[in-house]
C-alpha cells in the first residue's frame, strides 16, 4: 500500500483548499488517446480557479477542451462565480461564458443577451465545480450527493452521486486506495464512475465513463503535483517508490 497520507497533506494551510496540477491518461478500450491536465490555484482570500483541460485524438475523431471555474470557497461550501469552456474538434465548435451573480440572483451567459430564466438557489454549481464540492463531502463521511447545474441556456440538470464502496485499483502513479462514486441516472443506458483517493487528499484518480455496458472512455491519473506559492512538490515518484 501507498504511504501517501504522510506526502500529501490534507491543505496547505487549515481551511484551505490544496493547490496542485494532475495529469492524466485519456484510454478506450485500454489504448491512449489523449491527455489531460487539472489544475487549482489560489486566487486572493477564498477565491480559486479550477481548469480542466484535455485533447483527444481517435481516428477521424478529434476533441481539445478547456473548462475553467472560479468560485468562491468558504466553510466548506464551493459557490461557482464563472464558468467558461471553449470546444474545438470533430463537430460543431463551442465557445460559452456562465456568471453566476449572487448579488442579485441571476445566472447570465454569453449566449443570451438576458438573465437566463431559471430559479436561483444558493446550491448551485457548474460543470465541474461540483467535482471539489464532492471531494469535500468525501473528508466529511458524506456518501450521498446531489447538485443543480445550470447549463448555457439556463436549464436546471441535477447531478446525483452515491458512494458505493472502496478498491484498491492500478494507475500508472501504482496502487492506490480510492472511494468509488457512481452517477445515478434516470436510466440505466449511462454509466459513470470516478475514484477518489483518500490518502492523496481525495483527488480525483481515475473515471469511466459507459453507455449501454460499452466503455466510452477512462481517464487515469499519471502524476500528481502539490504547488504552494513558495515551492512547487512532485510526488509522482515517492508516490511510485511506496
Amino acid at each position: 500500500m501507498l504511504c501517501a497520507g504522510a506526502l500529501l497533506p490534507t491543505s496547505l494551510i487549515a481551511g484551505e483548499l490544496t493547490q496542485y496540477e494532475a495529469k492524466y491518461d485519456i484510454l478506450r478500450k485500454g489504448s491512449n488517446h489523449g491527455t489531460a491536465v487539472r489544475s487549482l490555484k489560489k486566487l486572493d482570500n477564498e477565491s480559486y480557479e479550477l481548469t480542466y483541460h484535455s485533447d483527444i485524438e481517435w481516428m477521424i475523431f478529434s476533441d481539445s477542451r478547456k473548462e475553467t471555474s472560479k468560485f468562491t470557497f468558504k466553510d466548506g461550501k464551493v459557490s461557482p462565480d464563472h464558468y467558461s469552456m471553449v470546444r474545438k474538434g470533430t463537430g460543431p465548435d463551442k465557445n460559452y461564458k456562465i456568471d453566476f451573480d449572487k448579488k442579485n440572483e441571476v445566472v447570465t451567459s454569453s449566449t443570451s443577451e438576458y438573465p437566463l430564466k431559471c430559479e436561483w438557489t444558493d446550491d448551485f454549481q457548474d460543470a465541474i465545480s461540483y467535482q471539489v464540492q464532492v471531494r469535500e463531502g468525501l473528508k466529511k463521511g458524506e456518501t450521498n450527493f446531489s447538485f443543480p447545474l445550470v447549463d448555457k441556456k439556463g436549464n436546471r440538470r441535477d447531478y446525483n452521486f452515491e458512494v458505493v464502496g472502496t478498491e484498491v485499483i492500478s494507475l500508472p502513479i501504482g496502487n492506490v486506495e480510492a472511494i468509488k462514486v457512481k452517477r445515478l441516472y434516470d436510466t440505466d443506458k449511462r454509466q459513470a464512475l470516478a475514484w477518489f483517493a483518500p490518502e492523496m487528499d481525495y483527488m480525483l484518480v481515475r473515471m469511466w465513463k459507459g453507455e449501454k455496458g460499452t466503455e466510452q472512455f477512462e481517464v487515469q491519473m499519471n502524476s500528481f503535483t502539490v504547488t504552494a506559492p513558495t515551492a512547487t512538490v512532485d510526488h509522482t515518484k515517492n508516490l511510485q517508490a511506496n
